[in-house]
Formats: structure tokens, sequence, C-alpha cells
């Protein structure tokens, strides 16, 4: 009896809210179908928080990259044929030597600036790839920056900044890899000479690189010496050592950036100038850190500008695109991915220029680098991965530049350094956890 009257009572309350429902459903139908596709007018990164000198350093590397657009890089990525003539443009606009120093024709500025330049080239379409065609003649050039001598400096510099000569960074070791106290490759000195030997692995540009910033051992590990002192900064003519034989240079097939290169070297009895040792024998390690921080700047500058193209390809197509009579870009379930892909560049992105401005002031600036390019890889792969999949089919079409993106942004992710080498510094260094490996 109790439930009879319970099903009678409630029956025209069902039906009554099955009605509004229904209404509200034709309501909302009616008013959605009248949603017209458009173009979204959301045109990538802000320069909000940028001082004025790096929205001028924006600005007018946009500029340049217009002569080089998607299309141009999708070309060079199927053909795999190295893209060399951004670097030439921007040697010419004087942007090679951003951030040395004035009185030998640089720019003057820092890694902030420079930051922004690599992140305002990948933004363009370029891509890591594209990026990667420069960063090297930045970051790599740190530490000579800091303690070549000003001979040193007056030598190697001006070639660099006019684009005469280009730089690679030769560190990573097919066997000791992130473990650098434990690389192997050896420089001993005799006379006025140092004869190396020994090889390096994914060592970008060096197929048309004539100098390397080379990282060596010049005291043996178990001479019982402090690990960290027994590595040496040469500044190796490898152009030289290439035409003589003492150097080889095989590339290494990859999943992206195919325009341009990455390499494994071996160096056989290369011969290097004792004059072009940077700094003091063993200092090497303190030295190339001071470069490392400044490439996770660079990195995660980067990752952020693919990020921010992924984002803008996505919102332009699913505004564009209509199915079931209304546009993709109608939808929460596409919208709220890009918009939380949105928030993540943006707060990746208030990190890395911290920390790029912390490394400018001379500050300790390893955990906020680490950090940087933490945040700033994770955030453009997540907003890379949404732009393919807010294409849906056409995502996995060259056509639509996306794809190539994801397969660029997996770098920054992996290099120069894994996320878990950086939590672990992070706990170690900053939360004052045990190491952990």
């Amino acid at each position: 009896m109790l439930l009879a009257r319970i099903r009678t009572t409630l029956q025209p309350v069902s039906r009554a809210v099955a009605s509004g429902w229904s209404a509200h459903a034709t309501r909302r139908s009616f008013a959605t179908a009248k949603i017209q596709p458009r173009l979204s007018s959301y045109s990538g990164m802000s320069t909000d928080g940028l001082t004025e000198s790096q929205i001028e350093v924006r600005e007018s590397i946009a500029k340049i990259c217009q002569e080089f657009p998607d299309e141009y890089w999708m070309e060079k990525d199927q053909k795999g044929e190295y893209a060399g003539d951004l670097h030439a443009r921007l040697a010419e606009a004087g942007y090679i030597g951003i951030c040395m120093p004035s009185e030998l024709g640089g720019a003057g500025l820092g890694i902030s600036e420079a930051t922004v330049m690599l992140q305002t080239i990948s933004e363009s379409g370029a891509g890591i790839a594209g990026a990667q065609t420069i960063h090297a003649n930045v970051y790599a050039t740190m530490p000579l920056l800091k303690f070549a001598s000003e001979e040193q400096k007056a030598k190697y510099l001006p070639p660099i900044i006019n684009g005469t000569h280009r730089v690679c960074f030769g560190v990573t070791e097919p066997n000791s890899g992130l473990d650098t106290l434990n690389l192997t490759t050896k420089a001993e000195r005799k006379g006025d000479k140092y004869i190396i030997n020994g090889s390096k692995v994914w060592i970008t540009n060096a197929q048309r690189a004539s100098r390397m910033v080379l990282l060596a051992r010049t005291t043996p590990l178990d001479s019982g010496t402090k690990p960290s002192d027994c590595l040496s900064i040469f500044y190796a003519d490898i152009a030289k050592g290439k035409e003589n034989g003492q150097v080889t240079v095989t590339p290494l097939k990859k999943m992206g950036g195919k325009a341009v290169d990455a390499n494994s070297v071996f160096f056989d009895n290369f011969e290097v100038d004792a004059s072009d040792l940077i700094g003091k024998e063993g200092g090497g390690f303190k030295q190339i850190l001071h470069g490392m921080n400044a490439e996770r700047c660079l990195l995660a500058g980067e990752a952020l500008g693919l990020g921010y193209a992924a984002l803008k390809r996505a919102a332009q197509y699913t505004s564009e695109r209509v199915i079931f009579g209304r546009p993709v870009a109608a939808n929460q379930a596409i919208q709220h991915p890009l918009a939380d892909s949105w928030c993540n560049l943006e707060a990746a992105k208030m990190m890395t220029y911290f920390a790029a401005r912390r490394y400018d002031e001379g500050q300790s600036s390893g955990e906020h680098a680490n950090a940087a390019k933490y945040l700033a890889a994770e955030a453009a792969f997540t907003a890379c991965e949404r732009a393919i999949l807010s294409h849906g089919g056409m995502g996995y079409s060259a056509e639509y530049h996306v794809e190539r993106y994801l397969r660029e942004v997996l770098v920054p992710r992996i290099a120069p350094v894994s996320k878990e080498m950086i939590l672990n510094y992070i706990s170690q260094r900053v939360l004052d956890l045990p190491r952990s490996y």
C-alpha cells in the first residue's frame, strides 16, 4: 500500500521533470544549433610578464621566422635535410651572439632573452629541430664566456657571432649517459698538445660544427683525486680533426627532428692545442654545470614554443571543424583539455623566465632551471598530444603539422636530463631527502 501511494505521488513529478528536461534539451539543442564555425583568435603565448628587451627580441625573431613557415620545416623533416638557413639569417641579424659581449660584436643580452628567442623560433613551427640548429651556439658557449681568458674570448667568440664557426657540445657518452663524472673520453697532455681518445653520442650539429666544447678526462678516475676535479673543457677544432681523420662523425637515425643532425663522434688520437684548454685543468665539471643550467632554461623555452604552437593549431582547427551541425570546439570535452593545457603552459612559462632571470643575475638557479625544464616539457607534451586528439584522424596527417610537433616534443622530456633525474635532484637538493640513486 505504502509503495503504491509513493509511486502514485511520484508519477506526476516524474512526468513534470521529464517534460522539463525535454524542453531544456530542446532549447539547448536549438541554441547550440546556431553556433557558427569561426577561426579562433588565439594567437599563442602572450607577452605578459616579459621585459621590454624580451618583447623586442620576440618581435624581431618572429619577423625573421615568417620566412620559414611550417611547410618549410615539414619538407626538411620529410626529406631529412639539414635546415641551416635560419642560422645564417640569425647571424646576419646579429642574434647568434645574443648573449655575447657587445664589444666583440654580440648583443650583450642574457639567457632570459635567448630563451625568448628559442621559444619564438620553436613556436613559429620550426619546433625543436629549428631551435636546435641554433641553441648549442648559445648554451655551449656559456662556459667560454665565464671561464675563458680574455685572449681566448677575443679569438673564439667573433667567428661564432658572425656565423663563420658553428659550435656543438660534447659531453654525453654511450656508456656513462647522465653519470658524467664517470665519462671515459681521455685527454693526455703531450708537450703543447692534448691527445684525445674516446667517443661521444647524441651530439647535435656535429656534422656542420667546426668547433666543439668538449669535456674529457684529464685525471684517471682511480687516481684518488676527487671525481669532480678530474675533468677538463677544451674548445676543440673538430673541423681540422674531421679533415685529418682524427674525428669521425656518424649520424644517428631518429624518430623526429630530422631537419637537424644528431651523431656519434669518435676521437682517435685527436690533437687539441693546449692553448684551447678552458680555465684550469680539472675544472671542467664545475664549468660545464654553468652551461647546463642555461641549457635547461633554453630547452624549457623550446618546449613551451611547441606547446603554444600546438595549442594554437588545436584552437583554430576545432573552431572551424563542424560535426553534428556544430563546431567541435563547442563541446566541453574539447574545450577543457585545451584550457587545462593553457594553464599548465602559462605556469611553466613563469617558472622558466624566473629561472632564466636568476641565472642572468648570477644567483643559484639549479633547482629552478631543472623545475622549469620539467614543467615546460610535461606541459608541452600534453598540449601536443591533445592537439592531435582534437584534430581527430587529421592529427595523424603530416599536412596539419601537429604529428611533427608530438614527435619533436619528446626531446625535452628526455634531454638533457630525464624527468626522473630532475625529481631526484629536487628531492635531494631542495627537500633534503636521502639520495635515491
